[in-house]
This record gives structure tokens, sequence and C-alpha cells, in this order.
């Protein structure tokens, strides 16, 4: 068993799409509409086959609440695996990327947490 796909539920599914292609890197992957919304997914450059992320409309009224307590609690949705958290660190914010924590090591693996401007908390980590 593998992970074939996950999601995070986005506020602007667009706005989404931009911010993580044109600033995290990743690639759109599909777009199909449906209804109003679309099944819009990106994948890692570095893993096309991979893992999607699918950019999920936030519509349903459970969504925001459990959004909302996780932001306020400072908790992130998910995590990516990047090489360098310092230098993405450096990449993303000289790109305007907010960051609610900078890189931080914790034993053998070091973590930063991002925003990403559709409602959510990101972790990076190495």
């Amino acid at each position: 068993m593998r992970i074939h796909l996950t999601s995070v539920f986005v506020d602007d599914q667009e706005k989404a799409l931009r911010f993580y292609t044109d600033v995290l890197g990743f690639v759109k992957k599909h777009d199909v509409p449906v209804g109003d919304d679309r099944w819009l997914t990106v994948v890692s450059p570095e893993d096309p086959e991979g893992t999607e992320l699918l950019l999920e409309p936030s519509g349903h009224p459970a969504v925001q609440p459990y959004k909302t307590a996780l932001v306020e609690d400072g908790i992130p949705v998910t995590s990516f695996a990047v090489e360098d958290v310092a230098a993405e660190f450096d990449r993303l914010r000289g790109l305007g990327v907010k960051f609610t924590q900078e890189p931080v090591e914790m034993g053998p693996v070091t973590t930063a947490v991002l925003d990403d401007t559709c409602g959510n908390l990101i972790q990076i980590q190495h």
C-alpha cells in the first residue's frame, strides 16, 4: 500500500494553483472541471508519477472551522520534504512567502512552517 493522493482544502483553487506551482515549484497534473469546481492536482517535478496533492475546494461547512482551528493553534495541515530547509526558507521568503515558524532543528529533523495564502499552514522539513 502507498499514498497515491492527499489533499489540502483551499479557499480559491486558481490562487492556490498559482501559489503551489509558481512559488512552491510543484507542477499541475490534473485539471478537470467538476461542476463549479475543478479536480485540480499538483505533483513534485522530481516525481511526476508520485503522490498527487489535490487542491480541494473549501466549500463544505465543516472545512472552515477545521482550517481555522488548525491555523489558530499553529498546526500545519501537511508537510513537504525539501533538501535543505534553511535554503528553501531563504528562497521562499525572497518570493514573499510568510513563515509562522523559522527553521528549527529538532534532533535529526529541521522544520519551518509557512502560510500557503489559501488558509493553511504548511510544514517543510528535511
